[in-house]
């Protein structure tokens, strides 16, 4: 068995056409979506990631704002701007980079932001509403993951899905999404992590294993169930000096190993990443047509 690759550059390529026509509907009603990015440093992966995420939104129309900071900057002064940003009625959408420098409490300037120009999906409000149901907007990440299944038609209603990994930004909400009734979830889902014993006992029940621990190759051919679908979140760096920049990038699972195992595999690069980036311009459009009172009104 040779698994089929879910090719997420594609799938996200799909996205940004479709998010590029909602853009222009917005504009044709006066409203120009915009997002404003706040990149404290000068983390190398971080500006990388700020700069994709600017390229994406001049792909599909939406206005970028960048606000680029020092990293010493204190938690105050970046509060204060967050503030400023919730008040700029231009702005629909506010993407602050992750991680901040250790001064700065990055929980408490996630909450600073508001609800509704929360694009990244990390407010607590916005997990509260996803976890009961709500219309809310959902982590780029486990939403990415969520639309990459359905476009290369796996199903997921009713499926036993494990998901391998427990953060706030992917498999906490993956989890959530999951369990919900409707479109792209009514699944049962098991979530593994650190403190889980006897992982691969678990990995090996799962129809759709979702791998999101940061650490390459961790999943190994024994670990998967033949015929699942093994959907790779990680993006590691490991040394290679054969490779251009010294190092290649690598995800949560053996690739060459699972792909004889699985029936389908998203790859790493080309798989879940692309999907982030879109579906942080799907919600930034979104935040544009909620802008008015009316709408905000009826969500929050």
């Amino acid at each position: 068995m040779t698994a089929r690759i879910i090719d997420g550059k594609a799938t996200a390529d799909a996205i940004l056409n479709e998010v590029r026509g909602r853009v222009l509907e917005l504009n044709a009603s006066g409203t120009e979506p915009t997002l404003a990015a706040v990149l404290v440093g000068d983390d190398p992966a971080s500006m990388a990631y700020v700069k994709n995420k600017r390229r994406a939104c001049d792909s599909v129309g939406i206005r970028s704002v960048l606000h680029r900071l020092p990293g010493d900057m204190s938690q105050s002064a970046l509060l204060e701007l967050i503030t400023e940003l919730n008040s700029d009625q231009s702005v629909h959408g506010i993407l602050v980079q992750l991680p901040l420098p250790e001064q700065i409490n990055s929980h408490r300037v996630i909450e600073e932001i508001n609800p509704v120009k929360d694009v990244d999906g990390f407010h607590p409000v916005n997990i509260g509403r996803l976890v009961i149901g709500l219309d809310s907007f959902s982590s780029c990440t486990p939403a990415g993951i969520i639309e990459l299944l359905l476009r290369a038609d796996v199903r997921i209603e009713g499926q036993h899905v494990v998901v391998l990994g427990r953060s706030n930004i992917v498999g906490k909400p993956m989890m959530n999404l999951l369990v919900q009734k409707g479109r792209g979830a009514n699944a049962t889902v098991t979530v593994c992590h650190s403190g889980t014993r006897d992982l691969a006992t678990f990995s090996r029940q799962a129809d759709i294993l979702i791998a999101a621990v940061g650490r390459p190759g961790f999943v190994t051919a024994d670990m998967v169930k033949p015929g699942a679908v093994v959907i790779d979140v990680g993006i590691n760096r490991v040394d290679d000096a054969s490779a251009r920049r010294g190092y290649r990038l690598v995800g949560d699972v053996d690739f060459d190993a699972v792909k004889d195992v699985a029936a389908a595999i998203s790859p790493v690069p080309g798989g879940v990443g692309p999907m982030t980036v879109a579906m942080l311009m799907w919600n930034t459009a979104k935040a544009a047509q909620y802008a008015t009172a009316e709408e905000n009104s009826r969500l929050y």
